[in-house]
């Protein structure tokens, strides 16, 4: 999912699955705690705006994010405390760097006095579990860790059925067990990866600063978790293309947002096999990634909603995941079959530029 906004500026000098593959991130989720700089330009938009846009890689993806502001100076003020914002949230919740709690949650199995916005995404993916019946699930860490080790270790191969099926013993989000700020895994060998919503509840956090400090009109997108506030200028509303899963910008759709969220999951961005049977989405009750879409974008009032129910429709399927979008309030999906043909639910539509 891309920004297409004429002025929008991104400075960088190779695409960023290049880029990733060189800083070693790709398929790694968040697990770089690696603060590039921002790269930053202001331009007088009109008499009255500045615009200010931004770009820097955090969460294991680039961070754009573009303002509009009477004052350059407020606007690039705001734009710098809400990175710092993002790189303090998504280093809390690394599953890669030991001395994070969800790292310690994941080796010990439970843990104490967990940190509130850690608590926070728990409590909120559990309940996502429960209104996708079981579809999103945050404890498929031994299945994602099992697709690393046999597509990246010294014996290489498909993951046979059995060990699928050791594995998915140890999947369920059920067995997580919260009580008074501490949580409790049932079974041994559990773990659990926030990839799946963290990301939207940090989007949605950088926007949270961004209007405390007065900027209400601004986007932020976080490798196609997208926030939109107010508009882009002149009261217009901001341009969203979906993403072209082979990347050769025939974007299946483009939308016209002003306050919400989108967020688009698909195969084509962290996969382990050339083939994209095996990536970084997987169906808690089979063990297996699902091949049925190649894409799916949901709108919804919250990034963080937007990305767990996107995750969720891919598990789901085309027609299963449409039917569930179109039960719910506020949301609306558009989803790409493998097989080249779309759906999507009652209230999407479309704008041309």
């Amino acid at each position: 999912m891309q920004h297409r906004d004429p002025f929008f500026h991104n400075n960088r000098s190779m695409n960023r699955r290049s880029f990733l593959k060189m800083s070693g991130l790709l398929g790694l989720g968040m697990a770089s705690a690696t603060v590039f700089p921002v790269s930053a330009e202001a331009v007088r938009f009109n008499r009255k705006l500045y615009k200010v846009s931004g770009s820097q890689l955090a969460m294991g993806t680039f961070v754009s994010m573009t303002l509009f502001h009477e004052s350059k100076n407020q606007a690039e003020a705001a734009m710098g405390r809400a990175y710092e914002e993002i790189d303090r949230l998504s280093k809390s919740m690394n599953r890669f760097d030991g001395s994070t709690a969800i790292a310690q949650l994941n080796l010990e199995g439970r843990l104490r006095d967990v940190p509130h916005e850690m608590y926070q995404v728990i409590v909120r993916a559990l309940e996502y579990h429960r209104i996708t019946h079981g579809t999103f699930d945050i404890t498929v860490k031994p299945v994602i860790d099992l697709f690393r080790n046999k597509f990246t270790g010294k014996n290489k191969g498909v993951p046979s059925e059995n060990e699928l099926e050791a594995v998915l013993t140890r999947v369920g989000s059920h067995k997580i067990k919260l009580a008074k700020g501490s949580i409790v895994f049932q079974d041994p060998g559990m773990g659990i990866t926030l990839d799946g919503i963290a990301k939207g509840y940090i989007v949605d956090k950088a926007s949270e600063c961004l209007l405390k400090q007065g900027i209400s009109n601004h986007l932020i997108n976080a490798g196609g978790d997208i926030r939109t506030m107010g508009s882009k200028s002149d009261k217009k509303p901001w341009t969203v293309a979906i993403q072209d899963p082979s990347k050769k910008k025939n974007y299946p759709d483009i939308i016209q947002m002003r306050d919400g969220a989108i967020a688009t999951s698909g195969n084509y961005e962290i996969y382990f096999d050339q083939e994209k049977m095996f990536h970084h989405i997987v169906d808690p009750k089979t063990g297996c990634s699902p091949v049925m879409s190649t894409s799916v974008s949901v709108l919804a009032r919250m990034t963080m909603e937007a990305d767990a129910l996107s995750t969720s429709v891919f598990v789901m399927g085309p027609a299963r995941g449409t039917a569930f979008i179109n039960s719910l309030p506020h949301c609306e999906c558009l989803v790409l079959a493998r097989d080249g043909n779309r759906s999507n639910s009652i209230g999407w539509k479309s704008a041309a530029i």
